[in-house]
């Protein structure tokens, strides 16, 4: 049960009130609090709203880095021209994700933080190498993206943790990166299936591959296989095809009420087609 409802300005302020334990974070609120309502979430006796601390919004180049707030929201993501630029493969997740009131209340740390298999912007982020900052009272620490999911709904961040932000590499020279996800409808709903891919198309080929899978294991997954079947190769229609099946014959998705198993693997074969034929075409 809530007994106190803290809702700090810094970042001090903050990891201070995780210290003290038994406390739960919220920014957007738009997961915690459908969960705790219906019982699959406790909250603890602190209700910390990050909300209002200053210095965790949108995002910027730092060296070789680009830097994304925790608290951007998912409309920032779709609006902001620096990262529709920089990084258009997150705002293209953004633009398929939930709805509009959806959106300009949820934060990307949010989404992170969740760790649902099937979250929007975990798969483009894994294909843009991401790593996860996380901040307490004691230091900070990063994690690789890849690293940090351990199963539906837990991470590797402790409860005094917060995370600050998230970096990824400055995409090269010939970098492209697409998204797609399919539900009976083309946001609103939650994915029964997504796909990312990206890597360094030149001269017809592509290197550098990554590629990602949601809703289709317990975590948000790299395919390892597909990158493998891709990478170095000319995007033509016998590596679509060759990256296609392996796609399909290295996920292991559970039937549910969105999807039944059989039909996310034969999605994720012509996800992976698609997503490879959009890639090719920069």
């Amino acid at each position: 049960m809530v007994e106190r409802y803290l809702a700090p300005t810094t970042l001090d302020e903050a990891l201070k009130a995780l210290a003290a334990g038994d406390a739960t974070i919220v920014a957007g609120g738009t997961d915690v609090m459908p969960q705790s309502q219906a019982g699959r979430f406790k909250l603890g006796r602190t209700l910390v709203n990050i909300r209002r601390v200053a210095g965790l919004q949108g995002g910027a180049k730092e060296g070789d880095e680009i830097r994304l707030g925790a608290l951007t929201t998912i409309s920032q993501l779709r609006e902001d021209a620096f990262i529709a630029k920089t990084l258009p493969v997150l705002a293209e997740a953004a633009d398929h994700f939930a709805s509009v009131q959806i959106r300009n209340m949820g934060t990307l740390g949010g989404n992170i933080g969740n760790a649902s298999p099937a979250g929007d912007t975990l798969v483009p982020l894994l294909v843009l190498d991401a790593v996860v900052e996380l901040r307490s009272a004691k230091g900070m620490r990063r994690l690789r993206l890849d690293e940090f999911f351990t199963g539906p709904g837990k991470t590797k961040r402790t409860p005094d943790e917060l995370i600050t932000n998230i970096f990824v590499p400055a995409p090269k020279p010939g970098f492209v990166a697409r998204f797609a996800k399919f539900g009976t409808r083309p946001a609103l709903d939650i994915s029964a299936v997504s796909v990312g891919i990206a890597g360094i198309v030149k001269d017809g080929k592509i290197s550098n591959v990554r590629v990602a899978y949601g809703a289709v294991a317990p975590t948000p997954v790299r395919g390892r296989a597909a990158e493998a079947a891709l990478e170095g190769k000319t995007l033509d229609a016998a590596t679509l095809a060759a990256a296609a099946k392996a796609a399909q014959g290295e996920v292991k998705p559970i039937s549910d009420r969105r999807a039944t198993a059989w039909y996310r693997r034969e999605m994720i074969h012509n996800l992976v087609k698609k997503v490879l034929a959009d890639v090719a075409h920069g």
